[in-house]
C-alpha cells in the first residue's frame, strides 16, 4: 500500500494489482493505520484509489481458504480489521474520497459506500459479492448500503451479489458522479480544490452531526445538531466567514 501526503492531501493507493487489490487482514490493518490521526489542521482530504484494473476486489479468497479459526476469533479479526477501517472512515475529521478507477467488489464496495465522496471511471463495476462465498457484507456495508441505496436495493445487491456498471451505480447513488476513465483524476483534483477552499475543521463537524443523527429521533437529532453547531460557532472559520460576508469579500479560511 502506497501512502503519501502531498499538497495537504493524503493519498492511499492499494498496490496489489496481481490479486486485484484484494484485502487481507494485514491490508486492512495497513489501511486503518493510514487513516489514523488525521489532522484537519494539516490535511484537507484523503483520497483512496487502487493500482491496476481494480479499486479492490474485496477479500482475498486464497487467504480465506487457508484460515482456520473459531467463531470468537473470527469476530475479533473482523471487528479489529475491516470494522476498524470502516470506523476510521466514518469518523474521519477530514473528507475521505474514493477514486474508483476499477472494480469495487465486496469489501471494496463497502469502502466506497463508507467514503464521503465517491467518483467512478465509466469502466468501473460494483458488487456486494459476499454472498458468492457465503458471507454477509462487512467493512460497514450493512450500515452504509441501506442508507445510500435504500433497504430493498441494498438487500438485492447483498442477496444476489450481482455486478452493476458505473452508470447504474450512479443511478443508485453509490457514487457521486461517473466520468470517462481518462478524466477521473482531473475530476478528483477539482473536488480537492473545492475542499481546500473550505474550513476543514468545520467540514468535520458537519460530518459528525450528520453521522450522529442517522439513527436518532428528530427530537434527539435537534439536540445533537445544536450541540455540534455550538462548537462551530466558536471556530475561527465561522468568525472569518461572517467578517467576509459583512465586508463583501471572499472568505480566506485557514
Amino acid at each position: 500500500m502506497h501512502v503519501h501526503d502531498e499538497n495537504s492531501v493524503r493519498y492511499v493507493t492499494f498496490d496489489r494489482p496481481e490479486v486485484r487489490n484484494a484485502f487481507t487482514a494485514g491490508t486492512a490493518r495497513e489501511l486503518a493505520t493510514a487513516l489514523e490521526g488525521l489532522d484537519p489542521a494539516s490535511l484537507d482530504a484523503v483520497v483512496i484509489a487502487g493500482e491496476g484494473e481494480a479499486f479492490s476486489a474485496g477479500g482475498d479468497i486464497e487467504a480465506m481458504a487457508d484460515r482456520e479459526e473459531t467463531t470468537a476469533a473470527a469476530y475479533e479479526r473482523v471487528r479489529e480489521t475491516l470494522g476498524r477501517v470502516a470506523e476510521r472512515v466514518l469518523a474521519s475529521p477530514v473528507p475521505v474520497v474514493a477514486a474508483v478507477d476499477g472494480d469495487a467488489v465486496g469489501a471494496g464496495l463497502s469502502l466506497v459506500a463508507a467514503a464521503d465522496f465517491a467518483y467512478a471511471a465509466e469502466s468501473a463495476r460494483f458488487g456486494a459479492s459476499f454472498i458468492n462465498v457465503g458471507l454477509v457484507p462487512d467493512m460497514g456495508g450493512t450500515v452504509t448500503l441501506p442508507r445510500l441505496v435504500g433497504l430493498r436495493t441494498a438487500k438485492e445487491l447483498a442477496f444476489t451479489g450481482r455486478l452493476v456498471d458505473a452508470a447504474a451505480a450512479d443511478d443508485l447513488d453509490l457514487v457521486n458522479e461517473t466520468v470517462p476513465d481518462d478524466e477521473l483524476e482531473a475530476r478528483i483534483d477539482d473536488l480537492l480544490e473545492t475542499l481546500a477552499d473550505r474550513p476543514t475543521e468545520n467540514l468535520g463537524l458537519a460530518k459528525r452531526a450528520i453521522h450522529d443523527n442517522l439513527g436518532r429521533s428528530w427530537r434527539d437529532g435537534l439536540e445533537r445538531e445544536a450541540s455540534i453547531q455550538s462548537l462551530a460557532y466558536d471556530t475561527s472559520a465561522h468568525h472569518e466567514g461572517v467578517d467576509a460576508f459583512l465586508t463583501d469579500r471572499p472568505p480566506e479560511f485557514e
